[in-house]
């Protein structure tokens, strides 16, 4: 009676679209459908001044779009290939990216972000990595943050209703089709009777980007950890989930060393966890300090680790810098002294190197200085954030930075699971490799057309629906018994899995943030940008086991945690699909790309210098058209690999897409 009774007044609240994230992509979701005339919508959010987008930058954080300055030839066509040649990458959805590209980028022109354009009007652009034109364009070191404010605005002003302080703890679903959202309102976690809500719905755009959660290294803000375990347990499938960027970062804050925080040529330099015992570990590796200077100076250009610049490149760098912190040891970046000591003789370094310093002014004195004299904002940047780069180090990592993967979806950013649609970073429209800034361009496309094929396609009014009470009724129960076992503590029980997987009554329980820590850990030393096929398997095996113990081994130090308990849940799911995605890959004959090195004893390490576990094969283009799918089913992860869908080629002959716009609103 009292469980029925707990049921009947959980909130409930019924919408035809719930937006869950206040990035934006999830801020341009809602606006575009408001701006549709769907007004019975509104967005969920655990904070709304969280997330990525509006936490995180670079030296020139760029944003990629169709030529629109210059007589450089350009068109939709030619975008559309550049996007596709990324390798793994949907057709249909490199066409959509690049067509509605313009579009999307002035509507945030009218919004308010302030592109640059010459005194003609142009909106001038540069050349990005991976990007045959000169496609890319900034507002400078936050466009993200200018982009997801100025969609805020534009929401607020609307009259959107923002459920700020709910998180989403279970999608619910029949793994065909969505209805609604169990979310825990953070401001009542202390209450049993109201920290649950429950959301019914017909659609839920999923707007809560890469499962940063899952790393410990990593470089994606704070408070930002992503939700795909609840899409995955929902029946949402998965798609290249292998490929992620990883480039070096600093740790506080949480920031990308690129550009000229490398091309200044600081010194690098690792301790023991205490602090002491002080190397520079890169002149043990280097037999000419020239060599070294010149190669961290290219990582300022070729930030992201990349396999193809590993053998004799950039690359290495990052490559040392792992194996030094998987000897349990702190790297740090120097800028008050230059490497080596003394002075450095400029006409050593390599041509590239010379070259550009030379041009910049900067062939003189200390790290610092050279930062001051070439990018001053840059050592104000991390002054403004606790860092005073000309009195202290710079304490970095090689951390996970995006996720190109993410949850499988259609030309209309719909999931296989109906009504269930995946925008921004979470959703996997890019494969191996894409263009730099292609992926806030993604999350503008990608609601937009949500939100297009809602407001002409799925409009229904939500009623009663017997389906979502018998999902919303068991997941509250779910909710209910999992928190109170983890709360309880030595009441419920205090046995945990041992280190031979075997169940030891008399071990205490682990406190829900250690079992966060280790699990993250694991995930940056065996799944991040080194994989070896025997790691990936153990590291899956153990979260597996917590995964599957987590009742019984987790511990809330009180209803405070409770969100930590749904989080890491979440983030267990997430890192068993991903690990699982990873030998399967291996399994399928797949090789080194991307920001992904695998491993193999019968491949050729990148340099002589390097222990021989650091040999491997670079890809072949075996697998580079096709898609590897993941699905988590009753604890289990299943992969199905299929052919890239090619760039649609149809005939557009005026008259007939016009009819079709007319009786369809261009939604067929």
């Amino acid at each position: 009676m009292e469980l029925q009774w707990f049921q009947e007044q959980t909130r409930r609240y019924r919408l035809n679209t719930v937006i869950v994230g206040t990035g934006a992509a999830g801020f341009n979701a809602a606006d575009q459908l408001w701006s549709l005339g769907q007004r019975d919508i509104a967005m969920v959010t655990d904070h709304v001044k969280a997330g990525t987008s509006r936490n995180t930058g670079s030296d020139k954080q760029t944003y990629y779009k169709l030529t629109l300055a210059g007589e450089e030839p350009d068109s939709v066509g030619e975008m559309a290939k550049t996007l596709f040649s990324g390798q793994c990458v949907d057709g249909d959805l490199a066409l959509c990216e690049a067509a509605l590209s313009t579009q999307c980028f002035l509507k945030l022109v009218n919004l308010g972000v302030p592109f640059p354009r010459n005194r003609w009007g142009e909106y001038v652009g540069y050349k990005t990595d991976h990007d045959p034109r000169c496609r890319a364009t900034s507002v400078g070191p936050y466009t993200s943050r200018y982009m997801t404010e100025c969609l805020e605005a534009s929401v607020r002003e609307k009259g959107i209703r923002i459920f700020d302080k709910m998180q989403v703890i279970r999608v619910l679903s029949d793994g065909k089709q969505v209805c609604g959202l169990l979310c825990l309102d953070l401001d009542r976690a202390g209450d049993e009777k109201e920290r649950y809500v429950l959301f019914q719905c017909e659609n839920v755009i999923y707007a809560t980007g890469g499962p940063a959660g899952m790393y410990a290294d990593s470089v994606y803000p704070a408070g930002h950890y992503g939700a795909s375990g609840l899409a995955f347990e929902a029946g949402v499938k998965g798609k290249n989930l292998t490929e992620w960027q990883y480039g070096m970062a600093s740790v506080r804050p949480r920031w990308n060393v690129s550009g000229t925080y490398m091309q200044v040529l600081p010194r690098f330099y690792s301790t023991d966890g205490q602090g002491n015992d002080e190397q520079e570990f890169l002149r043990d590796f280097f037999d000419d300090p020239y060599e070294m200077m010149s190669k961290v100076f290219l990582k300022g250009y070729q930030w992201p680790f990349d396999v193809r610049k590993a053998a004799g490149g950039s690359s290495i760098i990052d490559i040392l810098v792992y194996i030094e912190r998987c000897k349990g040891r702190r790297i740090f970046l120097d800028y008050r002294e230059n490497p080596c000591g003394g002075q450095v003789d400029f006409g050593r370094l390599e041509p590239e190197a010379r070259e550009y310093l030379n041009r910049a002014g900067a062939c003189f004195g200390t790290p610092i200085e050279r930062l001051k004299h070439m990018n001053l904002p840059a050592v104000e940047f991390y002054r403004e954030r606790g860092v005073d780069l000309e009195s202290q180090p710079l304490e970095i990592a090689l951390c996970a930075q995006h996720n190109n993967g993410g949850l499988s979806i259609d030309a209309w950013w719909q999931t296989n699971v109906e009504g269930f649609f995946a925008v921004g970073e979470v959703s996997a429209s890019h494969g191996v490799y894409r263009p730099g800034g292609s992926a806030l361009n993604a999350g503008q496309v990608g609601a937009a057309r949500a939100a297009q094929y809602i407001a002409v396609r799925r409009t229904e009014t939500v009623g009663e629906n017997g389906a979502f009470e018998a999902a919303a009724s068991q997941a509250l129960v779910w909710a209910r018994e999992l928190a109170g076992r983890v709360l309880a503590g030595e009441a419920v029980g205090t046995g945990r899995m041992s280190a031979h997987g075997c169940w030891d009554q008399a071990a205490p329980r682990t406190s829900v943030r250690e079992l966060w820590d280790q699990a993250a850990t694991r995930m940056s030393r065996f799944g991040a940008a080194i994989r070896r096929a025997d790691q990936v398997g153990t590291a899956l095996r153990e979260t597996e086991r917590v995964l599957g113990q987590f009742e019984h081994l987790a511990e809330a130090e009180g209803p405070g945690d409770l969100w930590r308990v749904f989080r890491l849940r979440d983030i267990l799911i997430s890192q068993q699909v991903y690990l699982s995605a990873m030998l399967d890959y291996i399994g399928h004959g797949g090789k080194s790309r991307g920001s992904a090195l695998y491993t193999n004893l019968s491949g050729k390490k990148p340099d002589e210098r390097l222990p021989e576990e650091f040999a491997f094969c670079l890809d072949d283009g075996g697998l580079e058209k096709m898609v590897q799918e993941a699905a988590f089913k009753e604890g289990r992860t299943e992969f199905c690999w299929r052919e890239v869908r090619p760039i649609p080629q149809d005939d557009d002959f005026f008259e007939n897409v016009w009819r079709g716009y007319r009786e369809n609103g261009n939604v067929w």
